[in-house]
């Protein structure tokens, strides 16, 4: 990133739990949660958008913040539009996480008429690959949410969630991908969690992990943009450094270093994926979490880092995914979120 870029800030806020789905990767864990009420969401709008602006006029930086407003399927929050209203006339980029099943010509219409600026749609494969992960006539509701979407004029994206169940029909996904005319494929690593704990021998081993991403970095766009948030994939563009990167973050694993997570209940977490708890919203301040936090210090400070991680070159461009590493460390007893990505590839240390 340049002097003169932007630096990102995001928040991932689940408005809800609630789902229309039981996805058998999910990270959830079903748990009933007391959803926090709009008049305290448009407080902590308020909250976030002040604690970035004093950031900016602090330190003469430009910030550019975006929420990624999801659930649970957000869309069965009977508020929603509501929400996003109020955080788009804040001045906040919404971008919507959801399975698209839900999202009706209406509600294509209603998003584009609030100038959402993106809706994500998880699909997992071709049409028994994702039903088999996401249940039964999903596929055919999802893509029909995705075409209402475009017809309405809203950018579509799709992502995937890559493990044994479906890393065999990556290419089947890029297809349909620009078959449909979205604008993105995401993918990302199954995360050992929640329901997806019951997928933990379906994890791909570092070396399918580093042929797969070799033949997705080596397809031909087709008009798609092929994007993840993955710190591990990103280096495979990067030379091999011939110095260490040094012991400030500067990319890579976005937990305690780009933005926070703000669950249903108001909990606040480094990343959804990532279920250490660092306050709550309305009793802590989110200026003072971040600035403070004990466990954001933590995935700040190489020194703590476990491992290969520890010791690698790349550890301030990738520390590997902090939500891996600890459900991963959790199955085997030892609940560490600094502990080795266990599907590391990488030679740098």
């Amino acid at each position: 990133m340049s002097l003169s870029s932007p630096y990102d800030f995001i928040i991932q806020w689940h408005l809800t739990e609630k789902c229309n789905l039981r996805c058998r990767h999910c990270y959830q864990e079903g748990a009933a949660y007391q959803e926090m009420p709009f008049p305290l969401i448009s407080a902590v709008i308020t909250e976030i958008t002040h604690m970035v602006q004093t950031w900016q006029d602090a330190y003469d930086i430009e910030f550019s913040l975006s929420f990624n407003v999801t659930g649970g399927e957000p869309f069965l929050r009977a508020d929603f539009f509501a929400i996003l209203a109020a955080m788009i006339n804040a001045g906040v980029a919404c971008y919507v996480l959801s399975n698209g099943t839900l999202i009706s010509p209406e509600r294509a219409r209603r998003l584009a008429d609030l100038g959402v600026k993106e809706v994500q749609v998880s699909l997992e494969g071709p049409e028994e690959i994702h039903d088999g992960i996401r249940g039964l006539g999903s596929f055919a509701s999802s893509l029909k949410g995705i075409r209402n979407l475009l017809d309405a004029g809203v950018a579509a994206s799709v992502n995937t969630t890559l493990s044994h169940l479906n890393a065999a029909y990556f290419m089947d996904l890029v297809k349909l991908a620009a078959g449909l005319g979205v604008r993105r494929l995401g993918f990302s690593r199954l995360v050992p969690s929640g329901r997806g704990l019951g997928l933990l021998d379906h994890l791909l081993a570092p070396d399918e992990v580093k042929a797969l991403y070799e033949t997705i970095f080596s397809l031909e766009s087709q008009g798609l943009e092929l994007a993840t948030g993955d710190p591990m994939a990103a280096q495979m563009r990067e030379p091999r450094p011939v110095e260490d990167a040094g012991t400030f973050p500067a990319g890579g694993c976005a937990a305690g270093v780009a933005g926070l997570t703000i669950l249903a209940d108001g909990t606040v977490t480094p990343c959804r994926r990532l279920p250490v708890p660092l306050g709550r919203v309305g009793q802590d301040s989110l200026r003072q979490i971040w600035a403070v936090s004990p466990v954001l210090e933590r995935l700040r400070d190489r020194s703590q880092y476990q491992g290969k991680c520890g010791q690698c070159k790349r550890w301030a461009n990738c520390r590997g995914c902090r939500a891996i590493a600890y459900a991963s460390a959790q199955s085997q007893g030892d609940p560490d979120f600094l502990a080795s990505d266990p599907q590391c590839f990488i030679d740098a240390y």
